[in-house]
């Protein structure tokens, strides 16, 4: 579903992604750990297709395609899902109104019809009591006055509505405290199935607990330096970053 290779990107001359190789197939969870400034969200917003990045080396494909070009709102309605570590605000746009655009905008990127509005109250109703989520908290202005738990927990509504392929949570766990961390892993475990992958960016195991990863990647100065399973995460959390670090840099 996802292949990354050898991708080196930068920002403003700096480069920061030094040769990242991955794949992502269906049905998968990966999750990417590492220290500060190793990388992590820039990888997220470059597969996201945020402008400031240039790739200068290597690529990223979706579905066998690559994405070098593509913008983002076109990626997103290919089916990348990007949640974000700060969501932003949006006053005086309801929760509702913000999702049924976002539903409307990618069926008539793929030349579909506008859903009815019969059915999207339907899929506002079933994603909502999901996710357990008050109606009332739907009719709110997008992410205004939300608690970090709010702000979270509707950016995994928002994936529920649209259904992606593929889902990168950026530091989701960010802020969150262990009750908000719960309801919002077993959002992202409900929405996981054998036609999606997620991608976990995270800088601690504590979420892992909960969304359990095939797959552990530890990104360190821009690169992939070791692969595992969920031990791997464990380690981390036992032993730090550090003896990584000297690894890599032998």
């Amino acid at each position: 579903m996802l292949k990354i290779k050898d991708l080196h990107a930068k920002v403003e001359d700096k480069e920061i992604l030094k040769g990242i190789n991955l794949e992502l197939k269906a049905g998968e969870v990966h999750a990417i750990m590492g220290p500060n400034g190793s990388g992590k969200s820039t990888l997220a917003s470059v597969i996201a297709g945020k402008e400031e990045f240039e790739i200068t080396k290597g690529g990223v494909f979706f579905e066998n395609e690559d994405l070098e070009d593509t913008a983002p709102e076109e990626r997103a309605h290919k089916g990348i899902f990007l949640s974000f570590q700060y969501p932003v605000e949006i006053p005086g746009v309801s929760v509702t109104n913000f999702m049924k655009t976002a539903i409307n905008e990618s069926r008539k990127a793929r030349g579909m019809e506008e859903m009815p509005a019969n059915e999207m109250l339907k899929l506002i109703r079933e994603k909502s009591e999901m996710l357990d989520i008050d109606r009332k908290f739907l009719s709110r202005s997008l992410n205004e006055g939300f608690s970090g738990g709010e702000k979270k927990r509707n950016e995994i509504f928002q994936m529920a509505m649209l259904e992606p392929k593929l889902a990168i949570l950026d530091e989701t766990d960010s802020g969150l405290d262990i009750d908000a961390l719960r309801i919002v892993a077993n959002g992202v475990n409900k929405l996981s199935s054998k036609d999606n992958a997620v991608l976990v960016i995270t800088h601690y195991q504590r979420l892992l607990e909960y969304i359990v990863p095939d797959f552990v990647h530890v990104l360190h100065d821009g690169k992939i330096v070791k692969s595992g399973d969920k031990a791997l995460a464990l380690e981390l959390e036992e032993k730090g970053y550090d003896w990584l670090k000297q690894e890599s840099a032998v």
